[in-house]
């Protein structure tokens, strides 16, 4: 894999990883969404005017433009594993960010990971 390819691969999983982070900012500030129409329509008009939703769905965007051109470049055999990159990043983000837990176990798990992207990338 070239630098090049695997720089587009990283944007990609970072504008991923930086999109879900932002929509669950969004989703935090109105709590859980009931499924009956009130509630799905009050939540969305709120959730369509939040710079966190917007953000979010723009960073989706662009992530896809640069996956598309990651795609072009790497096997996608090679490419989609490479999208675990992304549980680690938002993991640790939404522990920083978001104070979520990251317990020993998922420490771990994030470990596993970490070796199953380098065995991939070098494979």
């Amino acid at each position: 894999m070239t630098l090049l390819s695997f720089m587009l691969i990283l944007t990609g999983v970072l504008l991923n990883a930086g999109a879900q982070l932002l929509l669950k900012a969004g989703v935090n500030k109105i709590g859980i969404i009931h499924l009956n129409p009130a509630a799905l329509w009050h939540a969305g008009t709120r959730l369509a005017f939040d710079w966190h939703i917007v953000g979010g769905i723009a960073l989706y965007v662009i992530s896809v433009v640069v996956w598309l051109l990651a795609l072009s470049r790497v096997p996608v055999s090679v490419a989609y594993p490479m999208l675990s990159i992304g549980y680690i990043v938002n993991a640790l983000a939404a522990w920083a960010w978001l104070g979520e837990d990251l317990s020993p176990l998922r420490m771990a798990g994030i470990g596993v990971i970490i070796l199953g992207v380098y065995m991939v990338a070098r494979s």
